[in-house]
């Protein structure tokens, strides 16, 4: 595995810890920022694919 730095404003770090606190059991934020980023990627590739799609309907 990498590691990076994330700068992050100290409201959004708030944001997450709320999130966090919702869950059931416990999560680290890490773990929360990571889960975060694989939806953001699993969206961008049903995105992409329904714009593909439509560029193939619209042909």
């Amino acid at each position: 595995m990498d590691r990076i730095n994330l700068r992050l404003s100290t409201e959004t770090f708030g944001a997450i810890d709320d999130a966090r606190a919702k869950r059931a059991g416990r999560v680290s934020r890490n773990t929360w920022i990571a889960e975060a980023i694989e939806e953001k990627l699993a969206r961008e590739v049903v995105s992409l694919q329904e714009d593909a799609v439509r560029s193939a309907a619209n042909a």
